[in-house]
């Protein structure tokens, strides 16, 4: 059965494309005034207060909004909003992998048609390969929770995770789409040829004794053979992937779980996420536990779906896929609170670490290879 159809800007009654494209972008929170959201929901805004406002990998600002007498049925009393970060050097990053961007163009182009809970999307708009904006549904004012890796429940949400995931993935696995209007997720697959070495190197210096020995084999494994294990990566039959589901990316309404931060949705493997979220963000007992039972469940939706994936592909890919889960733990414990907190980063790099150690992931990499 397919979740009932979440709330969209359109379904709200508000129109994504009444907003002029040549509305400007706002950089900074002082940019977002009250005339700015007004003209952005198309009600009559008269106050702004800034709840929360903090920057990492985009700039995000949680606002309470004030309307004019009758004039805001309809409209959120408050919003949470990202745009560029707000630290430069930080901006420049982003600008260069487009993250921010694809994530506008995601919410305007793609958000209204997906089978999984996400937030809702009042205004998104983007100028060019740089400037972008996204007025979204405060999650928290909808009475949303958000998991963490120790909650009691983490094996039931788990499976709900893991089930929504076979949703989407049945949804748009191998759809000819990629070669139309989706041709820009087609384009951001699974990293670039021999992409994260030098950050894999980096973390191994800095990290290496604040870990368990088997990471530094995996490092030195990774960097001496990047460039196929990235090619693997990329082969076989491919999805709309989140890119980035780990559980800091998650939300739970009711019982529903949804998905947050679409800044590396991309076409991938759609074991890419089922590996990524199970290997980085359940505790290694939970996992090992479950982790054969939470497959199987993936694989019958994908059949409910229409799509048919055997057992020894899904664990292949699961094995193989639990090394870029590693990586992307890796890359963000590398860069200290940059990208993340680093307890966020040291402990989904433990994590990811236990889970290729378990798995075997090498053993199946040398294999592969040939090595």
């Amino acid at each position: 059965m397919r979740p009932r159809a979440w709330p969209t800007a359109a379904r709200c009654g508000i129109d994504r494309d009444r907003v002029s494209e040549s509305l400007r972008i706002p950089v900074e929170t002082s940019d977002l005034t009250p005339a700015w959201l007004g003209a952005a929901l198309g009600a009559p805004v008269v106050a702004v207060e800034v709840l929360e406002s903090h920057s990492g990998t985009t700039g995000r600002t949680r606002l309470g909004l004030t309307y004019a007498p009758g004039g805001g049925n309809g409209a959120p009393a408050s919003v949470f909003v990202k745009l560029a970060p707000f630290d430069v050097a930080q901006r420049g990053f982003v600008d260069r992998v487009s993250l921010g961007v694809s994530e506008a163009r995601f919410y305007r182009e793609i958000a209204a048609e997906v089978p999984v809970r996400v937030p809702r999307a009042w205004h998104a708009a983007l100028d060019g390969e740089k400037r972008y904006v996204m007025v979204l549904e405060d999650l928290r004012a909808s009475g949303c929770c958000f998991p963490r890796p120790r909650d009691p429940d983490v094996a039931e949400r788990s499976l709900a995770v893991v089930e929504a995931m076979g949703r989407l993935h049945g949804r748009y696995w191998e759809t000819p789409r990629f070669a139309a209007d989706l041709a820009w997720v087609a384009a951001r697959g699974t990293g670039e040829r021999g992409a994260g070495g030098e950050l894999v190197a980096q973390a191994k210096s800095l990290l290496a004794d604040r870990l368990p020995p088997a990471f530094a084999r995996i490092c030195d494994f990774f960097v001496a053979h990047v460039e196929p294990i990235t090619e693997l990566w990329n082969e076989g039959p491919a999805t709309l992937v989140h890119g980035d589901a780990h559980m800091g990316n998650l939300f739970v309404d009711g019982s529903v779980p949804g998905f947050l931060d679409w800044a590396m949705v991309g076409r991938a493997s759609g074991l890419r996420d089922v590996a990524y979220y199970c290997c980085n963000s359940v505790p290694a007992t939970v996992r090992r536990a479950h982790e054969r039972e939470w497959l199987a469940r993936y694989r019958e939706v994908l059949t409910e779906e229409g799509v048919a994936l055997g057992e020894p592909a899904a664990w292949d890919g699961y094995r193989l896929f639990a090394i870029y889960s590693w990586l992307a733990a890796t890359s963000t414990a590398a860069m200290g609170g940059l990208w993340q907190p680093e307890h966020v980063g040291l402990g989904g790099t433990e994590r990811a670490t236990a889970s290729v150690e378990e798995l075997d992931c090498l053993g199946f990499l040398r294999e592969r290879l040939g090595v």
